[in-house]
């Protein structure tokens, strides 16, 4: 079953066309990851997908669906009740953390599920609790986040994500702050996940670890996927702009 399915994606900012004609679909259980330059338009993809923007063109569905539909060329979305449900299917990850600075790590990870799923104290505790364990983080519970290494944020920022027991989880750029290093710590917890068989789709520059980590890697560039396909297709494309796009992290 397609956990997300978006066709004709079309986004302009300022006359700008960023987004010019996007499809994908994502399967439960998989890992897309989506590489191309910057300024290709992958943030943007990502912020439309998870309704942080609103398309201008084209069809946006989570599990059949529809968050917004294309009439005459135009995007119309659902009402917001609907798109709220919606919501909730997804998790984002971004790449400078946005933690609550005045909060501890606990109560960053609490305190979405109590707004926005209602749950109870009790409940949104015992998720906090189970996912800083499971991301290693147990022992910081009660520091804030200037207290905490890069790394060490942006696994509560996954945290905190997963609390929210998402479907799909979304990645822009998880490592793009963090120095090499810490980079490892969060590139590590994201193999977990995938291991778990958790629905991801991560905007990345690291290309060793798209090629490892995805089952499929689409190129973006220019507001279209200009290739699609396995790591092994990707990484032995016939495309000269993808090869030459890749040859320069080898």
């Amino acid at each position: 079953m397609s956990l997300l399915s978006i066709n004709h994606m079309k986004k302009s900012f300022d006359g700008l066309e960023v987004l010019k004609d996007v499809s994908l679909t994502v399967e439960e259980g998989e890992v897309l990851s989506i590489i191309g330059p910057s300024g290709s338009g992958k943030s943007t993809l990502l912020r439309c997908a998870t309704m942080l923007e609103r398309m201008d063109g084209g069809d946006l569905q989570y599990l059949s669906e529809y968050a917004a539909r294309d009439v005459n060329g135009k995007s119309v979305y659902v009402k917001k009740k609907e798109l709220r449900k919606l919501h909730r299917y997804f998790g984002l990850v971004f790449q400078n953390f946005n933690l609550f600075p005045h909060k501890s790590v606990l109560q960053n990870v609490m305190e979405p599920p109590m707004l926005v799923d209602h749950v109870s104290k009790e409940e949104a505790r015992e998720r906090a609790v189970r996912y800083l364990t499971q991301l290693g983080l147990e022992k910081k519970q009660s520091a804030y986040p200037c207290q905490l290494s890069g790394g060490q944020q942006q696994r509560v920022s996954i945290a905190r994500a997963l609390a929210m027991q998402p479907k799909l989880l979304f990645f822009d750029e998880p490592t793009s702050a963090l120095d090499p290093e810490l980079t490892g710590e969060v590139l590590k917890v994201i193999r977990e996940l995938a291991k778990e068989k958790m629905t991801m789709i991560i905007v990345t520059h690291e290309m060793q670890f798209a090629r490892e980590l995805s089952d499929r890697i689409i190129f973006l560039e220019g507001g279209v996927i200009q290739a699609e396909g396995t790591p092994e297709a990707i990484f032995h494309s016939d495309n000269e702009r993808v090869r030459d796009f890749i040859g320069k992290f080898d």
